[in-house]
């Protein structure tokens, strides 16, 4: 069989790789390994067709070690054994893994010890964010490292290359430009297409004629205004923020086209705490219970309330407070180092019984110090929108804060008694 036209074109040397000059290029980080000849156990995360194989395959051919590839949903643990065996007499292994994302536990179970011992080296790849689906367990063993979408000036360089490999048929430029623009930083995307357009004629002058008649279908929607995948991700979350509902709805269309709904679901959730949070609590819950129905009923009809919550989203008003107090809470916690107070600890040791916390006593409870003393006038929570949902907890939170300051621990105690 006729290899795929990506496969004839990938590059094996560093130097023919295309685009990811922030890992790739002059003093960067993987050139710096490379040049060192060492490499640690690492993991590629990115969009499709941005290279992660191609290098990693590379890389290894760079350093004169011997690798194996490896699928994590279709190969068995027959395969790893065999791999290990392979390792302990060839010393410097790597084995790429594609799909690295989808190791079930058992393959975790035998490669992790084997990635820790430096037995072998591995290089995963996945389209997948590392940080949401890849188990922990694997990545505090690896370092990980983003490819971002390649640009259209790379894809164009990317497809010229490849027409050397179709001749004596050749391809206008105005060809090669719209298979990059509608590509959406995705060379294999754009390579398979130009592999089917020159498969798909007998004429050796490709042009604009013979594309429009494949009516390929391309991410044309997701891409044609430059922008790329993060970068529409980016301005969906800012469009909802900035209360235009026509903008919202536009990039979450340029978002369903492409199908990501796992994007989608973590984007839209993440803006109904981060950007509404308190002033629109119930629309938080509306936007978990709009994605869990959008997930049951599956593309094309799930746009339908996905397109209802981020209208909601967009119209709702807004408070950053939720995410400004955690923020701040953290930022105290990573540079102090505060103890509980006694009374509140799980076993306290050394305190009478009638300043202990009372169980019984709930009339008393909101009335106790329950920061350490050293930060106990610190304010975390900090209002940021007086509508009617974050007024009110406003108000309870003002209320309470002066019940803390006219009592005090020595007044329960005389209380008690």
């Amino acid at each position: 069989m006729e290899k795929p036209l990506a496969h004839k074109v990938r590059p094996h040397d560093l130097k023919n790789i295309v685009g990811q000059h922030h890992l790739l290029g002059e003093d960067s980080v993987l050139s710096s390994l490379i040049a060192n000849e060492t490499i640690p156990s690492m993991i590629f995360f990115g969009p499709p067709g941005t290279g992660k194989t191609t290098t990693a395959i590379a890389i290894a051919e760079a350093l004169g070690r011997p690798y194996r590839l490896f699928n994590a949903v279709t190969d068995n643990k027959k395969k790893l054994d065999q791999l290990f065996v392979e390792a302990e007499m060839s010393r410097g292994l790597v084995v790429i893994v594609d799909e690295v994302h989808r190791l079930n536990k058992d393959k975790q179970d035998i490669l992790l010890p084997h990635i820790e011992s430096g037995l072998i080296t591995m290089i995963g790849a996945t389209t997948a964010n590392p940080y949401f689906s890849i188990n922990p367990a694997i990545r505090s063993r690896v370092h990980l490292f983003e490819f971002l979408p390649l640009t259209q000036d790379d894809l164009i360089d990317i497809l010229h290359r490849a027409s050397e490999s179709i001749k004596p048929k050749t391809v206008e430029d105005e060809v090669i430009r719209s298979l990059a623009l509608s590509a959406n930083g995705d060379a294999r995307y754009a390579l398979n297409a130009l592999d089917i357009l020159a498969k798909s004629t007998q004429d050796n002058q490709l042009n604009m004629n013979h594309l429009s008649r494949l009516s390929l279908s391309m991410n044309i929607t997701m891409d044609k205004d430059g922008d790329n995948y993060y970068d529409a991700l980016s301005a969906f979350q800012k469009s909802i923020r900035g209360s235009d509902v026509n903008a919202a709805l536009y990039y979450l269309a340029k978002l369903v086209q492409v199908g990501d709904f796992d994007s989608i679901e973590r984007r839209l959730i993440t803006i109904a705490y981060e950007d509404i949070g308190l002033a629109n609590p119930a629309l938080c819950a509306r936007v978990v219970s709009a994605i869990e129905g959008a997930r049951k009923i599956g593309f094309p009809e799930a746009r339908i309330p996905l397109s209802a919550v981020v209208i909601e989203c967009a119209l709702s008003p807004k408070s950053k407070s939720a995410e400004a107090g955690i923020d701040a809470a953290l930022q105290v916690v990573k540079n102090t180092a505060h103890q509980v107070p006694k009374y509140l600890r799980l076993n306290a040791v050394g305190v009478d019984d009638e300043d202990m916390y009372d169980y019984s006593r709930s009339d008393l409870w909101h009335k106790i110090q329950y920061l350490p003393d050293e930060i106990r006038n610190d304010v975390y929570y900090v209002p940021q929108n007086m509508n009617s949902a974050e007024k009110t907890y406003a108000s309870n939170d003002e209320a309470l804060k002066k019940y803390r300051r006219s009592n005090n621990l020595r007044a329960l105690k005389a209380q008690k008694k």
